[in-house]
């Protein structure tokens, strides 16, 4: 079974006032559903904390993970998602940092970990997290 997440970070303004928004499904069905306001950050800043948030949520109620045997991390952030995976360079610190943490937490979860890059009308629901126009905010 696959374990699909969606993220989304993105700020009024950027740097400005910014949110975060993770969805999750197993078997095409939606378990999770997460937003969070970050404070003040860049909208590269607010995809990567997405990210982060995502899978700390996993380690954090590993239950998520009965019957999963793959992770697939999807975003509509094509630079996060090519620096995470080495295909682009990192040039910034802060960056470097937040995949530095993204190993760490990958480090604790046992379960195959890909990550894809995918247009915005496909990460919609996330999207709407992140607006707070999802239903369950």
């Amino acid at each position: 079974m696959i374990l699909k997440i969606f993220t989304d970070g993105g700020s009024k303004g950027n740097p400005g006032p910014a949110a975060i928004g993770v969805v999750m499904y197993k078997n095409d069905v939606e378990c999770v559903a997460l937003r969070r306001d970050i404070g003040v950050a860049t909208n590269n800043d607010a995809e990567y904390q997405a990210l982060l948030a995502a899978l700390q949520y996993v380690v954090d109620h590993e239950d998520i993970l009965n019957g999963v045997t793959t992770i697939e991390c999807r975003a509509d952030s094509q630079l996060m998602v090519s620096q995470v995976r080495g295909l682009w360079k990192v040039k910034e610190a802060r960056i470097a940092q937040y995949i530095a943490h993204l190993r760490n937490i990958e480090g604790t979860i046992s379960i195959p970990i890909s990550y894809h890059y995918i247009p915005r009308e496909q990460n919609s629901t996330a999207d709407a997290l992140v607006n707070d126009k999802h239903p369950t905010t």
